[in-house]
């Protein structure tokens, strides 16, 4: 992951507004929309509470968020997951995506409660599009198989090139 500028106050006070409270260890914004917002936040390993949060990328941005939703409501998760446990090549680029992942929140720190464990479900399930969507968007395509298809799935209601923020 490239180093990301630091969060500014116009970037806290866009992700509250959003979440519609205040984002918890916020460190940088790790992907925005056409218009500049925030889509995806990076989070820090340990909450400012001492709490341990294995969840790098928080996706954030209201319109992708609810399309997310649906598709996890339609049953996706439980597809995907046969799909790795049927699929050698998706379930290793998965794998893949887990190291990113873990290789990517290493850089703000190690926290032992969670060495070893990444988000969403990774390596060999699919738990929350949410963390994999966000992941895709942070770390570019080719990286996160999952949150890439997820993401390609939804190109009728959201994408990168265009706002729907409003």
């Amino acid at each position: 992951m490239s180093r990301l500028p630091p969060v500014d106050d116009a970037d806290v006070a866009a992700v509250t507004a959003q979440l519609g409270r205040p984002p918890r260890g916020m460190v940088a914004v790790a992907a925005r929309c056409v218009c500049g917002r925030p889509t995806v936040v990076r989070t820090a390993p340990r909450l400012p509470d001492g709490s341990p949060f294995p969840t790098t990328y928080y996706l954030t941005c209201p319109p992708l968020v609810a399309a997310v939703s649906t598709l996890e409501a339609g049953g996706l998760m439980r597809e995907l997951t046969a799909r790795l446990a049927d699929d050698p090549v998706l379930a290793e680029a998965y794998v893949r995506a887990h190291e990113a992942y873990l290789a990517d929140r290493a850089g703000l720190g190690e926290v032992a409660e969670i060495a070893g464990v990444s988000a969403g479900g990774m390596p060999t399930r699919v738990k929350c599009l949410h963390v994999l969507v966000a992941h895709a968007l942070a770390a570019g395509p080719g990286v996160n198989p999952i949150g890439d298809e997820v993401l390609a799935l939804l190109h009728d209601v959201w994408g990168p090139d265009q706002c729907r923020c409003q």
